[in-house]
């Protein structure tokens, strides 16, 4: 009987270190597993925390990116509103351009038909004034009369040319003058040296010296002048040349006519 129960105890002693190996066999399993897991989980906690590192990269390289593409817009801003003040102005300076043109064209309007008046003006005066190089001066007038008919002249060297015409003709009534010519008188042509006193007289002198002629104005012709002024005429010529000093001279003038 007493066998029979300590085999018993063998037994059931043996079931019991079965049962705890099984027991610690199925633990270490479960162990094995979680640590399993837990290595799956640090995997995938790592792979988690590179993918949130190159998210995180990738931010801030596209803040970077959009931080440039601010600031080029914040540039390209300010460069755009330069140019278009520069535009602005520009279109502002050609309105008052055409402004202006606009107004030359007003003012040839004008100015183009008083030219033809001064150019009728500056002819009538010549052929009444006396023949002092009348004809370059009548060429003169006429070379005014071709120009204002040429289309590549401009509208302001057509004036400048008229009114540098009329400064000759005014340099003509100043001074004492002598200059050489050719004198028609009586169907006779002489060569002479002209003289004149300004606009008061005009003389001319045959080159031997021993003839002399004095426009008559009223009469519109040359007629002889007295011996007696010869001399005087010689001197004065010489003076005008600056051949001589200038001193008191005696020559005949003809008065002027008293306007009625």
């Amino acid at each position: 009987m007493t066998k029979v129960i300590n085999k018993s105890k063998v037994a059931a002693a043996l079931i019991g270190m079965f049962a705890i190996a099984g027991s610690a066999s199925a633990a270490a399993q479960d162990l094995s597993t979680l640590q399993n897991e837990e290595a799956k989980t640090h995997t995938a906690d790592k792979r988690s925390q590179q993918k949130i590192d190159s998210l995180f990269e990738q931010s801030q390289e596209l803040l970077y990116e959009y931080r440039a593409v601010v600031d080029e817009y914040e540039n390209l801003k300010v460069y755009n509103d330069h140019v278009q003040r520069l535009v602005d102005d520009q279109n502002a300076s050609l309105a008052s351009l055409q402004r202006q043109i606009d107004g030359i064209e007003a003012t040839k309007q004008g100015v183009v038909p008083l030219m033809y008046k001064m150019i009728d003006a500056l002819e009538q005066f010549v052929e009444l004034d006396l023949p002092i190089h009348k004809e370059r001066r009548m060429a003169r007038v006429e070379r005014l009369r071709e120009i204002m008919g040429a289309s590549n002249v401009t509208t302001s060297e057509q004036f400048r040319q008229i009114t540098e015409a009329y400064q000759a003709e005014m340099d003509y009534g100043a001074g004492l003058i002598a200059y050489e010519g050719k004198l028609q008188f009586e169907g006779e042509e002489i060569s002479v040296d002209f003289f004149h006193l300004g606009r008061a007289a005009l003389m001319a002198q045959s080159l031997d010296l021993k003839n002399g002629w004095i426009y008559n104005k009223e009469a519109g012709a040359w007629e002889a002048l007295d011996d007696a002024y010869l001399g005087s005429l010689t001197k004065a010529i010489r003076m005008a040349r600056k051949q001589t000093a200038p001193d008191l001279i005696k020559l005949p003038i003809y008065a002027a006519e008293r306007a009625e």
